[in-house]
């Protein structure tokens, strides 16, 4: 470890390492964690990987925060749409072919690239690739997504998620109608016979997502519909449609390639995102604009007058407080197209 990067706390009294270095840096328990067994943390000079050691007092705990990954990336070369920003948070309406935060297999540039070169502070806790990001949005998927501009901001907005006071709902174009509105109650896990998806999975964790039917092309035999997340699994949405025998237009993933060929982009757009302003308390509600590639396709099928006032965001949310709430009863192999 760098020792001249190294930042020294002297423990001020019996308690777990996790704990005190939580108390004095911030950020998640979790990311605290993951600081800890990564190797970024010393007792009295000796590195430490157990989160849960017992310290006594008076030792020096040391530690530094994981350095920037060194990945070639083309230059930021685009702006993202700005919702809200104060000095806690940062909102934004993620254009759709844009991936969130870096990685080794990633080379084009990101979400974190754009804030970075937009010279906004954030938090580095989860590692520099991370840069603030509280949740995510797949690359394909558009929609609202906030971004910690500080530590103690992140560790509430991440609070937040944990205990529901921070959610989203989803507006997505559906290539069958469901039969009734209704909640998808099924555990999640890799799908054992492709790693890229992921599945139902018994033994996996637990998800839930409620689905509202909003409005219906019989011709066409596709739908729009509202989902509402109540847990925040890897392709969450698109699992459980997938378990009903319904799939998002333009998935190339879970879908069929025959009703997605003639679209560029996955037509799912996180709609609302709710929460408490991480340092007033206040709760927000802000409506991230549905691009217009995607809207474009949306008026080709429904009556804009329609559409519009069924996206209206009071109507909108309105929808999924009317009942409704009991469990889809369908699967894939109920569908006689």
């Amino acid at each position: 470890m760098d020792r001249e990067s190294l930042t020294r706390l002297r423990v001020d009294g019996p308690q777990r390492l996790d704990r005190f270095l939580h108390r004095h840096i911030g950020g998640s328990r979790n990311q605290v964690e993951r600081l800890i067994k990564k190797g970024f943390v010393e007792v009295d000079g000796r590195p430490v990987t157990k989160a849960g050691l017992k310290l006594k007092g008076g030792e020096e705990v040391a530690y530094r925060l994981p350095p920037e990954p060194d990945y070639e990336r083309a230059a930021v070369d685009f702006d993202v749409p700005v919702i809200y920003e104060d000095d806690d948070i940062l909102v934004v309406n993620k254009p759709s072919g844009l991936v969130v935060h870096p990685a080794p297999s990633v080379k084009e540039a990101t979400l974190v690239d754009w804030l970075k070169a937009r010279g906004v502070n954030l938090s580095t806790l989860s590692g520099e690739e991370r840069h603030g990001i509280v949740h995510r949005l797949d690359k394909e998927t558009s929609g609202a997504l906030v971004v910690a501009k500080n530590n103690p901001a992140h560790e509430r907005l991440s609070a937040q998620l944990q205990n529901k006071t921070m959610g989203r709902y989803y507006v997505a174009l559906v290539d069958y109608p469901l039969k009734a509105s209704c909640t998808v109650e099924a555990p999640i896990a890799r799908n054992p016979a492709n790693r890229l998806k992921m599945g139902v999975v018994a033994g996996g964790r637990a998800a839930r997502t409620r689905f509202e039917k909003l409005l219906s092309d019989e011709e066409a035999k596709v739908e729009l519909v509202g989902a509402k997340l109540f847990t925040g699994r890897t392709h969450q949405i698109r699992v459980h449609l997938e378990s009903l025998g319904r799939h998002i237009v333009g998935d190339r993933l879970y879908g069929f390639k025959s009703k997605s060929d003639r679209i560029s982009r996955i037509l799912l757009h996180a709609y609302i995102l709710y929460l408490d302003h991480p340092t007033t308390g206040r709760p927000m509600r802000f409506e991230a604009a549905i691009p217009e590639d995607m809207m474009g396709v949306l008026r080709g099928h429904f009556d804009k007058e329609r559409l519009d006032e069924i996206l209206d965001t009071d109507t909108f949310l309105r929808r999924f407080g009317d009942g409704g709430d009991g469990l889809c009863h369908e699967r894939g192999d109920d569908l006689h197209r």
